[in-house]
């Protein structure tokens, strides 16, 4: 049987459990409270990491870094809050393992050391070479005398359409090529 089925079907079991046994323990709106709880304080833990690691993904780029740890702790961050927003005390607890900065890099290093065996992990960085002296340019422009590092320079430019004063004013094209332009045929006939 594939995994997420047995995930699909073991998971609500083993809660169904745990809220049973929950609830005779401290009884049913203790428990009810419990999770509403632990939903509140599990979605301001993930906001909270959240903009610290979007703000870390921006410093890196800025430095030229790649963000791959922020982007691994970004995705750990999503999956936690679907966790802690599912009702339960087992996702409760793996959303809050997914909050905690040692198990995010322990699974991360699992992930892509699978992913590396299985031969699926490809990982690219262009825009992201080092300049001279080991400073970067970031993603995009040039790392200064060792080379290109992106696709080149960003140029920020306006454009402003002007009507040829020849066609009226009326914005229609001439029926011409301009006379800057030089083509072929003009050129043999200033020759001859």
């Amino acid at each position: 049987m594939p995994v997420i089925l047995l995930l699909f079907i073991g998971v609500p079991i083993i809660e169904i459990v745990l809220f049973i046994e929950v609830g005779d323990w401290i009884g049913l709106w203790p428990t009810v409270a419990t999770i509403l709880i632990t939903a509140f304080i599990g979605t301001a833990l993930v906001r909270a990491q959240g903009l610290a690691v979007l703000a870390q993904a921006r410093q890196d780029m800025d430095t030229g870094k790649p963000p791959v740890k922020a982007a691994l702790t970004g995705v750990c961050l999503l999956v936690a809050g679907a966790l802690l927003l599912t009702p339960g005390f087992l996702t409760d607890a793996l959303g809050f393992m997914l909050l905690i900065p040692p198990v995010r890099m322990m699974l991360g290093a699992l992930l892509v050391t699978r992913l590396v065996k299985s031969g699926s992990f490809q990982f690219h960085s262009a825009g992201f070479a080092g300049g001279a002296g080991g400073a970067s340019a970031g993603p995009r422009g040039s790392a200064g005398p060792t080379g290109p590092a992106g696709p080149g320079p960003i140029i920020d430019g306006e454009f402003e359409t002007v009507d040829d004063p020849t066609a009226g004013g009326n914005g229609a094209q001439p029926d011409r090529a301009p006379e800057l332009a030089s083509t072929p045929s003009s050129d043999r006939e200033r020759q001859s």
